[in-house]
């Protein structure tokens, strides 16, 4: 073993210096794979197999770890090691927090001092902890490192080892060798100054849940659910198993040094002798508690695996919805505010005394609130991307869709072009590569599908889907065909949602702000007014403060604060985060309500902790028109006795929901995108109610048709066509008053199609051309980044030879250089100004195509050269 150090060493080394920021899967295959190679191939001794693990650690601290909050998994235990064996201080990418948790509790018995950059006495904090040797903890580090503490991060430590000062700003404070550092970050990607250097300063760490370890996690908390006394147990056996290892070592310890300090005759030392029985004894003792304990542990890890199904999917969905902040970086969750809804759906999931109808029941049940919570906080356009990445994800953990054929089906072949002659002028290039692709990469299925083409051209032009996914919506279902899968996907893509002020103030709770992510047209101050009066807490208890101002009041006192357009002050949006995590105990009826525009910058800590609610005019003229009518209580259409009153409310929400729709199809719909918004709709009741109280049996339409048309919905108008847009709409909808049956108007509103056509809008049916073909690639965009970021494409190539073949395309693509000479020739001495300019022209598009040419030439040598960041040889360590 003494020999095999020498490689088990250097790899441990390389390990602690280099791998914290990268993931399982990049570590594992950097570590054992490559690095483990190629110290084989030099003949250095390694233990065979190799763990970092079993020189790094052991099972007595693994043990003591997981009963301080760390997850088991093998990344996790990777992290603690990194965090407490490293030379240099930690930073901690944790996105879920865990290993802020981890640390607070490990660190608790030493004194822990946590803090942040934006606490105003964080100097002084850290200046006590490094004198007096005690560890601290810099929570939220963003993507600024105030440079005040660079020296603390280099560790430049000064003097002799009984006096040692370090340098913290201006002034020399003591430095204690037992100081200890960590730097924490909710940022899963964070993007640092090129000037910290981190090769120096700390060492990078990504912590972040793996699919296992949140498997795990959740088994916990179905089995505290449904086996309370027996997760109990278990955990009573893991705190057990722990104490009894590290009873085990400490034996081990004291017998050892007891031997090392022994003088003489071992034999005539009685001390040493009683000493080795009784160490005897209880090695023996702890050995069968031990025992004991891993027989226990395997007869409770089976009756748990019965449960796993349902936490497997529960760990699924979760990194479905973590997934969402790609597509917006509003669509942060974090693990706390995810448990609560598996808790609640456990709750809800129907009992039952058999296992399997039990975990079919928790796992539809989970499955459709996650479904909702996710939707409730997407935007429109977002919740069928979600839907999509949600069922591939479940089948794929089904052993369904291959990753292989999904990222075919999106992203097709981009980088291999084939020889095979196109059979047809009317497939394009692209269409015929991705047709010769599917047959090479899927031969059981797509075989003879170049063949068929060629002999059946005709009957394949007329086939609309080829080498596409077939998207049939309809109001209840959505069907996913995928081309080289034999099954067809079924989603129950139940009908988005409908937002209900009611259910989302039951959802939250006091120490959770629910935050309204706003869009064009939305303003949900005043349906929350109503609720606040409903429930309870209007007038003096729900308060429209001043951002800064009285939130600590509010908590206490129970009362409603809203802070609105809270986008406009990011810098404070830091402030209000610490308020909130000073708030311990608030009472139970404090509720905080946030509206703010989706901006990069708004605090993680915020999002994730919170109730995120998209607000936006809902989609189709059914749904806006449901929406509008869902905020009409019945005294307010009986507020106006004026008969034709409660017509004119329908006309006038058929005409709201129409100029609403027309946005969505950007420049052709009104050349301005304008902000209509509720608060525009409700103007009739006072011209109509003041005509009746005058006794005019007209109806006063001029007041009305210049009141919509030119001041409430006109008013906002800036473009005289869009104006004469709304006009004409405007006297178009008024036309149909008369004939209207008001005894109907929920069946008239049901009865409406859920898909409204261009006609509807008076736009020509080629208007929604353009609209679904955006619609399509900004889905097929994020599609694409939603993907698992791997080296190697659909067709098994590296990314350097997708990268190579491109480049390669490109160079063969550049079109020759124009010779100067011979077209100044042709011009001869009559050169006009528009002449000079094009040969001004030419000789600019001659350096360009240059500069190409020497471009990919170099990145063709580049990519032929040594790679010195990816695979670098150990011994250059």
């Amino acid at each position: 073993r003494r020999v095999r150090l020498l490689g088990d060493c250097l790899v441990c080394a390389a390990f602690l210096c280099y791998e914290g920021a990268f993931s399982w899967d990049f570590r594992n295959e950097m570590v054992y794979q490559i690095w483990v190679q190629d110290v084989q191939e030099r003949g250095i001794p390694l233990s065979q197999p190799f763990k970092v693990e079993s020189l790094l650690t052991d099972e007595t601290e693994i043990s003591r770890w997981g009963s301080e909050g760390l997850p088991p998994d093998e990344l996790s235990v990777q992290n603690g090691i990194l965090t407490t064996r490293g030379s240099r201080f930690a930073l901690c990418i944790d996105p879920q927090q865990q290993a802020y948790n981890w640390v607070r509790k490990k660190e608790e018995s030493n004194n822990l001092k946590i803090s942040s950059f934006n606490d105003p006495d964080f100097l002084k904090q850290l200046e006590m902890a490094i004198k007096y040797g005690s560890p601290f903890l810099f929570q939220d580090v963003d993507e600024y490192i105030d440079p005040v503490i660079d020296n603390v991060l280099e560790k430049n430590v000064k003097g002799a080892e009984g006096r040692q000062i370090i340098m913290l700003g201006d002034k020399e404070v003591h430095f204690d060798p037992n100081f200890k550092l960590y730097l924490n970050t909710k940022l899963s990607n964070p993007k640092y100054s090129p000037w910290i250097d981190f090769e120096n300063l700390n060492v990078l760490i990504f912590h972040t849940v793996t699919l296992k370890g949140l498997e795990d996690q959740l088994l916990s908390v179905i089995m505290g659910f449904e086996k309370r006394e027996l997760e109990e147990q278990r955990e009573r056996l893991i705190q057990e198993t722990s104490d009894n290892k590290k009873l085990l070592k400490n034996l081990g310890d004291s017998l050892l040094r007891e031997l090392a300090t022994s003088t003489g005759n071992m034999l005539d030392n009685t001390e040493l002798v009683e000493t080795l029985e009784e160490t005897k004894l209880k090695s023996t003792e702890v050995f069968e508690k031990l025992k004991l304990a891993q027989k226990t542990s395997v007869d409770i890890d089976k009756l748990r695996d019965g449960y796993r199904p349902a936490a497997k999917r529960g760990a699924i969905l979760f990194f479905v919805l973590t997934d969402m902040a790609l597509v917006n970086s509003m669509y942060q969750y974090s693990l706390a505010s995810y448990l609560k809804v598996f808790d609640m759906s456990l709750r809800k999931a129907r009992p039952d005394s058999s296992l399997l109808k039990r975990l079919e029941n928790i796992i539809n049940t989970l499955t459709y609130n996650v479904y909702n919570y996710g939707c409730t906080g997407l935007f429109e356009r977002h919740k069928l991307l979600f839907s999509f990445n949600m069922t591939i994800k479940i089948e794929q953990a089904d052993g369904r869709a291959p990753q292989e054929e999904l990222e075919f089906l999106i992203k097709g072949d981009l980088f291999i072009k084939t020889s095979k002659k196109k059979p047809c002028d009317w497939l394009p290039d692209q269409g015929w590569e991705d047709v010769v692709k599917l047959s090479e990469l899927f031969p059981d299925q797509f075989d003879s599908l170049t063949d068929d083409i060629e002999s059946n051209s005709s009957e394949w032009k007329s086939v609309s889907y080829l080498i596409t996914s077939i998207i049939i919506c309809s109001d209840r279902k959505i069907h996913i065909k995928f081309h080289n899968l034999d099954s067809v996907f079924l989603l129950r893509y139940v009908q988005p949602p409908v937002i209900s002020f009611a259910s989302i103030y039951e959802h939250s709770t006091a120490s959770s702000p629910i935050v309204f992510i706003l869009s064009p047209g939305s303003d949900p101050a005043s349906d929350l007014m109503k609720l606040a009066e409903s429930s309870g807490f209007g007038g003096s208890k729900f308060k429209f403060l001043a951002m800064g101002q009285g939130q600590d009041k509010a908590a206490t006192r129970g009362q409603w604060l809203m802070l609105q357009n809270c986008h406009l002050l990011v810098k404070w949006l830091k402030e209000l985060e610490k308020a909130l995590e000073r708030i311990t105990k608030p009472n139970p009826n404090f509720r905080l309500w946030i509206t703010t525009n989706p901006i990069k910058d708004f605090p993680i800590g915020i999002l994730q902790n919170s109730l995120k609610v998209v607000t936006e005019p809902p989609n189709g003229l059914k749904l806006n028109m449901r929406a509008t009518y869902s905020k009409i209580s019945h005294d307010s259409l009986s507020a106006c006795d004026h008969p034709v009153f409660k017509s004119l409310v329908y006309v006038l929400a058929f005409f709201h929901a129409v100029v609403q729709e027309r946005r969505k199809y950007g420049k052709i719909g009104w050349n301005v995108s304008y902000d209509f918004s509720d608060s525009d709709f409700f103007i009739l009741n006072t011209y109509l109610t003041k005509a009746f109280t005058q006794r005019d049996i007209n109806i006063p339409w001029g007041s009305l048709k210049y009141l919509i048309g030119e001041v409430m919905y006109g008013g906002r108008v800036i473009d005289s066509f869009d104006r004469r847009i709304l006009t004409t709409e405007n006297i178009l909808l008024y036309s149909c008053t008369r004939s209207f049956n008001l005894a109907c108007v929920a069946d008239e509103i049901e009865n409406m199609p859920l898909a409204n056509t261009p006609e509807v809008m008076g736009l020509h049916s080629n208007a929604e051309i353009g609209y679904y073909t955006l619609a399509v690639k900004e889905l097929w965009s994020h599609l694409i980044d939603l993907q698992p970021q791997s080296g190697e494409s659909s067709g098994s190539i590296t990314r350097e030879e997708q990268i190579s073949q491109v480049a390669q395309d490109i160079q063969n693509k550049l079109p020759e250089l124009f010779d100067m000479d011979v077209i100044r020739k042709k011009f001869g001495t009559d050169i006009s100004p528009t002449t000079v300019v094009l040969l001004q022209e030419i000789e600019r598009f001659n350096k360009l195509v240059v500069r190409m040419q020497l471009s990919l030439a170099e990145l063709q040598r580049v990519r032929m050269g040594p790679c010195i960041y990816c695979v670098f040889p150990l011994v250059h360590l």
